[in-house]
Order: C-alpha cells, then structure tokens, then sequence
C-alpha cells in the first residue's frame, strides 16, 4: 500500500513513547554479511531505536520489530538497487536523486509507530513487520505475500525514478508513466470514479489513494508482474489489477511494459529474495 511519509505527522511526548516501549536495549549488530544494524539519533526518529544502511539508504525500525525482518528489508532494497549483485548501483541517476531526497523506510509494528516527525526535506515510506514475509520468494511465491517487495519499491520508484525521469516517471498528469496508466485504467481520471470502464486492466477504488497514489501503485504492479512476483495472486489482486504474469504486461499494457524494460532506466529483471550477494 502506497503511504508515503511526511512532515506533518504529530510527535507524541517522550515521556509516553519510553513509558510504552520501555528502555532502550543494547543493540544486537545482527549476522548478516553485508549489513550491519545500529543504534542512531537521527533527528525526527525518537520512536525507533536502530537502522541498517543501505548505498546510503536508512531503514530504521522500531524496538518491536524483528531483526531478521529488519535485515530482510535491508537485503530486498540492495537488490533492487544492485540487481547484478556486483557493489555497485545499476541506476546512479535514480540513487543519486533519492540520496537527494533523503530517502528512508520505517519499519513500524502498530500504529503509533508511524508517530514520527523528520525533517522537511526527507521522503519516506512505511513498511509493517507483519506484513513483511522473509520466506515469500524463496518459497517459490507462495504463501503470504511479502510486503517488502511493494513498499520498497515504492520508495525507489517515487523519490528516485520519479525525480530522475520526470517527464518519464512522474506521477503527475502527462507524463510516459500516467499516459499508460490513464489507459489502463480506460481514460483519465483524476480521481477514484464510481465504477472503472469495461475494457480497464487497472481498477483500483481506494479513494484515500489519489492520482499520484494511482501512479505509484500502477508502476508497482507493473515491474512486480514482470518480475514474477504476481504470478500466483491473480485471485488476491484480480480486482485492483489483472495482468499479474510479464506475459500479460507485454501483450495488453505495451505501453508500461516499453517503459519498464528499457535498458536505458535499468530496471530490476531479477526478483529480490533478500539474499544479497549470499549466493
């Protein structure tokens, strides 16, 4: 789900976020080989206690939340950014932009995890230790879902693709990317409308989700489909989106699957498992 993170959410007081969480614990660094979590005092972030960094990428997580899901995200985000597992990022523009924008992911366990208040200038996203399935991929898609694969990318793809290419990749009106999807979705809409038309492959009525929102969801559909991350959830997912196999994106949505395998954006065509450089 499409949630980005901004200033204007509320900073609860201290001393109720200690008086709930309790003390803050020695943090255990973890045994991944390539990440290593750390305690921190990053401005704006006082409800959560430690952080991975990824190509200079935060991802800070809450007490609660797992370390093992927590390293997961890690891994999961440096594939998608290094989908050749060589060091180095694939789309220097695209990190470039979201170093720019300070990018960042929390990891929350309920919801007044989200109580937080970073700078200004800093874009995020949330993802929910519930909902992120380690074992999703490597148990051949099956199962519950892994979250990771969605929110992490949707960081990427709005403050970095989105910034990169804005002609491109921008969620506003006009651009390569909403010039498909105003198709897929059988016309513009600036808003959710009450009922998609007929011939529509994107039909999502979440009416919180506003055309930006749209975007950023119809660019996730499209490279996770391709990916193969879909294959095995058309009837979860039928009625937001239905071409859940790279076969069905290239032959309906020509247009989002041009855009998407474009060697000159450097797109992922390997799905993350969260086993970076561990193979």
């Amino acid at each position: 789900m499409y949630k980005f993170i901004s200033e204007y959410y509320i900073v609860i007081i201290l001393i109720s976020i200690f008086s709930c969480k309790g003390e803050v614990n020695e943090i255990n660094p973890g045994d991944d080989p390539n990440f290593t979590i750390i305690s921190h005092s990053d401005q704006g972030f006082s409800t959560t206690n430690r952080k991975v960094s990824v190509f200079g990428i935060d991802i800070y997580a809450v007490p609660e939340v797992n370390d093992s899901k927590l390293l997961h995200a890690a891994n999961v985000l440096a594939q998608y950014l290094d989908n050749n597992e060589d060091e180095i990022v694939d789309n220097i523009e695209v990190h470039n932009k979201m170093l720019e924008n300070k990018a960042f992911v929390i990891m929350w366990k309920d919801n007044t995890d989200l109580d937080i208040n970073p700078p200004d200038n800093r874009i995020g996203q949330d993802l929910g230790d519930d909902e992120t399935n380690p074992s999703f991929v490597i148990n051949n898609k099956q199962g519950q879902f892994d979250a990771s694969l969605e929110e992490i990318w949707h960081i990427i793809s709005h403050s970095g693709y989105a910034y990169a290419y804005p002609g491109v990749f921008g969620e506003n009106p006009g651009t390569s990317l909403t010039n498909a999807m105003d198709i897929a979705r059988g016309g513009y809409f600036p808003t959710v409308p009450q009922s998609y038309p007929s011939n529509a492959w994107y039909t999502y009525y979440d009416y919180t989700c506003e055309y930006e929102c749209m975007a950023a969801e119809y660019i996730y559909w499209g490279i996770t489909s391709i990916l193969g991350a879909q294959a095995n959830r058309l009837n979860e997912i039928g009625d937001e989106w239905i071409l859940n196999t790279a076969e069905l994106v290239e032959s309906i949505d020509t247009s989002l699957f041009t855009l998407l395998t474009n060697q000159e954006y450097t797109f992922p065509t390997v799905l993350p498992d969260g086993t970076y450089r561990q193979q």
